[in-house]
């Protein structure tokens, strides 16, 4: 490994591109950090790259260009914000309305004329101002409980952005210590729900506005967000 990069085989005249995301299994990630937990990963990156490819090649087959990518290409999470799929939290991960943080991205590049979403907003950043769950439970401590800013930890971080960075280095290595993923930053926070359920729908509406700080009170009192027993999710199959 020389710690040179390969140049990406996407041309550099596609003008759109269309972002994707898969939910990842909400009963799986209240397991992290586990190798069970892995497969809810795993299956959201399998789902979210059959849909894809079968875009990619719907969208050749009407003549225009497409190509699919993943974690290899570009950032997922600015495109998404860009798409208006969600905001970005505390934890820099991506929360959408529907699911949380609980999303693997995908993108396709295209020159087939798209009509361009915009940046929505719900209210996630002054939610997260106030909510440092996932800084106060990340075993690494790579989350900042500072504001958004310029800060960088490492080479890892983007440069000249203000934004809530995490120090990607440290995330890491706890992963590799422990042989497994972990996704805690996403199982203790607050927007990972089940928004099927009218409950949880009148949660976010609470936590977008002026009551965010009653939503928080009662996500610490009423909602369970420790760690389910991987042997306790076999037991409910």
């Amino acid at each position: 490994m020389n710690g040179k990069s390969k140049p990406l085989d996407i041309p550099k005249d596609l003008p759109n591109v269309i972002v994707t995301g898969e939910a990842m299994d909400k009963e799986l990630t209240a397991t992290v950090p586990s190798a069970l937990a892995g497969s809810a990963t795993g299956m959201g990156y399998t789902n979210d790259c059959v849909t894809l490819l079968t875009m990619a090649q719907y969208i050749r087959n009407l003549g225009y260009r497409a190509y699919a990518t993943m974690n290899d290409s570009a950032l997922a999470v600015p495109l998404a914000v860009q798409a208006g799929l969600g905001e970005v939290g505390r934890h820099s991960l991506l929360i959408t309305p529907e699911y949380g943080a609980r999303l693997r991205l995908g993108k396709i590049f295209t020159d087939m004329p798209l009509v361009h979403d915009a940046p929505k907003s719900f209210g996630v950043k002054k939610f997260c101002d106030i909510c440092n769950r996932c800084a106060r439970d990340c075993p690494p401590k790579a989350i900042s409980f500072a504001a958004p800013s310029e800060k960088t930890f490492n080479r890892s971080n983007l440069k000249g952005v203000v934004k809530w960075s995490t120090d990607a280095e440290k995330c890491f290595k706890f992963w590799t210590n422990q042989n497994t993923d972990c996704s805690i930053c996403i199982r203790v926070c607050p927007y990972n729900r089940d928004y099927s359920k009218w409950i949880n729908r009148a949660w976010q509406k609470l936590a977008r506005g002026r009551f965010r700080k009653f939503a928080l009170w009662l996500d610490d009192k009423f909602t369970p967000r420790g760690r389910t027993k991987s042997g306790s999710w076999w037991q409910k199959k």
